[in-house]
């Protein structure tokens, strides 16, 4: 059985770096929100069952429109939850068939990568450790707004949905400092490490 890595932290927080030191090193990982997207391209029961709860105008051309989608959930906590409960299982099964690939090729190690693992208990089970990336508060907000080309307003309502800093290092096993002034490679290394990552073949 391969050692699942849990990597999560807030919006801006430095994760998507994080995974692409983890990805240099030969260590696959599973983006959730990433391939959330493609299965509402490729599961048409998930679709379905979404237009169910929110109505036809989700959907744009035979496909989920995200934006529409985000404008009806985010405002409305009891929705939001109902699509997670959607969702969310068949991520995870998804997750779960990826990883007995990466298994059967012979990979020790993966990676799971979500914004909202502490939020969203049905994923606790699968992780062996879990890593904690972050950066100051300013600095996740400033990022993100570049990103993503968001109001400074927008972005707190998104921060202030996801569980704090405090909360999340509270549950770390690993934390993994993104804030421009520690190096994140020697950080990761480190972690890997710990598990003896490098005396494996994989």
């Amino acid at each position: 059985m391969a050692i699942c890595f849990v990597c999560t932290g807030g919006i801006g927080s430095g994760k998507t770096y994080t995974v692409k030191i983890f990805n240099s090193l030969g260590i696959p990982a599973y983006i959730a929100d990433e391939r959330a997207k493609e299965l509402y391209k490729s599961d048409k029961m998930l679709l379905n069952n979404l237009v169910k709860l929110l109505g036809e105008e989700i959907v744009s051309d035979g496909r989920l429109n995200k934006q529409a989608m985000a404008a009806k959930i985010f405002p409305d906590s009891t929705l939001l939850s109902k699509v997670n409960e959607i969702v969310h299982p068949r991520v995870l099964e998804d997750y779960k068939l990826w990883k007995a690939q990466k298994e059967q090729k012979g990979f020790k190690v993966v990676l799971f990568e979500s914004a909202i693992f502490f939020e969203a208990p049905l994923f606790h089970s699968i992780a062996d450790k879990i890593i904690v990336v972050t950066a100051p508060y300013d600095v996740r907000l400033s990022r993100v707004m570049e990103r993503d080309n968001l109001s400074e307003q927008s972005v707190k309502e998104r921060m202030a949905r996801q569980f704090s800093d405090q909360e999340r290092v509270s549950r770390a096993d690993f934390i993994i400092f993104a804030n421009g002034k520690r190096a994140v490679l020697p950080q990761v290394i480190e972690i890997l490490n710990r598990v003896n990552y490098f005396d494996s073949d994989k």
